[in-house]
C-alpha cells in the first residue's frame, strides 16, 4: 500500500446497511436496559461513527465516556495494547456497555475488559459493529454483534488506514 490515497477499494456494508445494523443493535440495547442507566464507554478512535449513530438511538438515561488504546501499526495488528487516553468517569458499581467497531482476535478487548472488570462494575457487555469469529482467540461473550465477517481489510465509517479513509460513509474493503 505504497500511495495510501489512491486505494484500491470496493463497497462491502452500504450506508443502509449499517444504519440498519445500527437500528438494530440500539433497539436491543434500549430493551435490555430500559430499567437501567448504563455508561458507555466508547473506544476511540475507530469507534466514533459507530457510537455516534448508535447512541442518538439509545433513549435510556445513560452516561458516555471515551478511552482510547493502540494495537495496530498501519493494516498490522502489533500484539500490544496501549492505552493513549484513560476513562475518567467512576464505573463502580455501574452496568457497563463497551463500544468497539471491530474485534478480531479480540486480545485488545480482552485487556480492557480486565480494566474494567477491576473497577468493579456491576455489569459489563461489548457491542461491536464487525467481528471476525475465526480469529477471535478469547473466551468472553460479545453480546451485541452488529456483523460477523471474515478476513477482509476494512476502511470507511471510522475503520482506518494509518488515520485515513475514516471519514467514508461505507465500509470499503481494500483490495490489494
Amino acid at each position: 500500500m505504497e500511495n495510501i490515497k489512491s486505494l484500491n477499494k470496493e463497497i462491502f456494508v452500504d450506508s443502509e446497511e449499517i444504519s440498519q445494523i445500527v437500528t438494530r443493535l440500539a433497539e436491543r440495547i434500549n430493551n435490555d436496559y430500559k430499567d437501567k442507566d448504563p455508561v458507555f464507554v466508547v473506544v476511540l478512535n475507530g469507534a466514533f461513527m459507530f457510537a455516534a449513530d448508535l447512541l442518538k438511538q439509545i433513549k435510556v438515561l445513560s452516561k458516555i465516556t471515551f478511552i482510547k488504546l493502540a494495537s495496530y501499526t498501519s493494516d498490522k495488528s502489533s500484539g500490544t495494547v496501549k492505552q493513549l487516553i484513560g476513562l475518567n468517569e467512576n464505573l463502580k458499581g455501574k452496568d457497563v456497555v463497551i463500544i468497539e467497531d471491530i474485534v478480531d482476535t479480540g486480545l485488545t478487548m480482552q485487556s480492557l475488559r480486565k480494566q474494567l472488570l477491576a473497577l468493579d462494575v456491576n455489569s459489563l457487555e461489548i457491542a461491536v459493529l464487525m467481528f471476525k469469529p475465526h480469529k477471535f482467540q478469547c473466551n468472553y461473550p460479545i453480546k451485541y454483534i452488529g456483523k460477523e465477517i471474515e478476513d477482509p481489510f476494512i476502511v470507511g465509517y471510522g475503520f482506518d488506514l494509518d488515520g485515513y479513509y475514516r471519514n467514508l460513509p461505507a465500509i470499503y474493503q481494500v483490495k490489494e
